[in-house]
C-alpha cells in the first residue's frame, strides 16, 4: 500500500526517513542483536541514545545549561497538574490565559492547588483569537503565568510572547514545539507531549530552569516531583525508551534540514500556501483571526457538516486522510507540523480548488 499524506493533529506524521531508519534498526540496533524494544534502560547503550537525544535537543533549541531536560510520561495532561503540584508553592496563586480546551483542563488542574487568575481569555469569540496579554494585567504576587502558545483543535497562536517580568512564565508548547524559533530564556518552564513535532505518543518533554526547580517541595509524591526526575536523569523509573529513541531520530533529521531556523521558514511557506487556497475559495473559511493564525493546524470549514463530511471522505480517496476537525467543534483541520512535505500541502491545496469547483 502506498503512503498516505497523513493530517492528523496527533499522533502525528514523522519524517519518512526516520521510519526508514526505524526498521532497518528495529531487529539488530547497531550490531546489538538485539532491539531497542528490548534493551535495558540502564545498558550503556541505551545511555548514549538518551544522551544523545538530550544533546541534540538543547543544541536545536539553543537550551541553557541552568535548564534541566526531562524525558516524562502522562502526556501535557499530567503537566497541568504537576506545574502547580511543584511551581504553584510560595503564594499558592497563578495567573491563566484561556484560549480554548487544553488551557482550560489546565485552569480546571491547577484550581486544585491555589487560586487561579484568568488575566485573558478569547472565550467570548469561540476562541477564534489570541488575546493580547501586556504586563500590567500580571499579578504580581504570581507564581507563574501560563499560557498555551498553540491550539490545535481552535487553530490559533501565540504569535507574541508576553513579557511577564519577574513572574516565571510557564508554556504548553506540545503542538508547535520546534515549528519556529523559540527563546527559552524567556520562559521558566515548558512541556509538550511530543507526538506532533517531536516523535511517537507516550513522550513528553520538560525543560525547567534551575531556580524553579530549587524551589520545589520535598514532600511531593516521588512520581510527581520534578525534582526526582532531575537528580535521576530521567531514570527513576523505566522511561519510554522506543519513543526517546525516535525522538533521538527525528532530532538528526531536524539538523539535516537546516535546524528550526530552515524548518519555520517551510511551515510558514505550507501553511501560507494552505491559507491562501482557502480564502481564495468559495466554501470555505478559516475561522481563526489572520493574525493570530497557527502555523501547525490549519482550521477551516464550510459551515456545512454534511458538506465537510463529504470533503474527508472525497479527500481520502485521494491519499488526503484525517483532516476533519475536532470532535468538539467539527469542521475541518489539516496538521502541517515538520514532518508534512510540501508536495502534501500542495496535493491538498489541489484537491481544495478541485472541490470548490463541483461543489459551489
Amino acid at each position: 500500500m502506498e503512503r498516505v499524506y497523513n493530517f492528523s493533529s496527533g499522533p502525528a506524521i514523522l519524517p519518512f526517513e526516520v521510519l526508514e531508519t526505524a526498521k532497518e534498526e528495529l531487529l539488530n540496533y547497531k550490531g546489538t542483536g538485539m532491539s531497542v524494544l528490548e534493551m535495558s534502560h540502564r545498558s550503556s547503550t541505551y545511555l548514549s541514545i538518551i544522551e544523545e537525544t538530550e544533546k541534540d535537543l538543547r543544541e536545536i533549541m539553543n537550551i541553557p545549561d541552568n535548564y534541566h531536560v526531562l524525558f516524562l510520561q502522562g502526556g501535557a495532561s499530567l503537566q497541568f497538574a504537576m506545574v502547580p503540584m511543584n511551581i504553584m508553592v510560595k503564594n499558592k496563586k497563578a495567573d491563566y490565559v484561556n484560549t480554548g480546551v487544553w488551557s482550560a483542563n489546565a485552569i480546571k488542574e491547577a484550581k486544585r492547588f491555589g487560586s487561579v487568575n484568568v488575566i485573558a481569555s478569547s472565550e467570548d469569540k469561540q476562541f477564534t483569537y489570541y488575546p493580547k496579554v501586556t504586563s500590567d494585567m500580571i499579578s504580581k504576587d504570581a507564581d507563574y503565568v501560563h499560557i498555551t502558545t498553540n491550539n490545535t483543535i481552535y487553530g490559533t497562536r501565540c504569535a507574541n510572547i508576553p513579557d511577564t517580568k519577574d513572574v516565571p512564565l510557564i508554556a504548553d508548547c506540545s503542538s508547535n514545539i520546534m515549528s519556529e524559533k523559540m527563546d527559552i530564556n524567556k520562559f521558566g518552564l515548558i512541556y509538550a507531549g511530543a507526538q506532533k513535532n517531536l516523535g511517537p505518543a507516550g513522550l513528553t518533554v520538560v525543560v525547567i530552569r534551575e531556580d524553579l526547580a530549587a524551589n520545589i517541595p520535598s514532600d511531593l509524591p516521588t512520581m510527581l516531583s520534578y525534582k526526582t526526575h532531575i537528580e535521576k536523569g530521567s531514570m527513576f523509573n523505566t522511561p519510554p525508551t522506543y519513543s526517546i529513541y525516535i525522538m533521538g531520530l527525528v532530532m538528526k533529521w531536524v539538523k539535516k534540514q537546516g535546524g528550526v531556523e530552515a524548518i519555520e521558514k517551510m511551515n510558514k511557506e505550507k501553511a501560507a500556501m494552505l491559507y491562501d487556497a482557502i480564502d481564495q475559495s468559495v466554501l470555505f473559511k478559516a475561522p481563526a483571526a489572520k493574525e493570530d493564525r497557527s502555523l501547525t493546524n490549519v482550521v477551516f470549514v464550510t459551515g456545512n457538516p454534511d458538506l465537510d463530511k463529504k470533503f474527508v471522505n472525497e479527500a481520502k480517496k485521494e491519499g488526503l486522510v484525517t483532516l476533519n476537525g475536532h470532535r468538539s467543534v467539527g469542521g475541518l483541520r489539516a496538521s502541517l507540523y515538520n514532518a508534512m512535505p510540501l508536495d502534501g500541502v500542495k496535493a491538498l491545496v489541489e484537491f481544495i480548488k478541485k472541490f470548490d469547483k463541483e461543489n459551489s
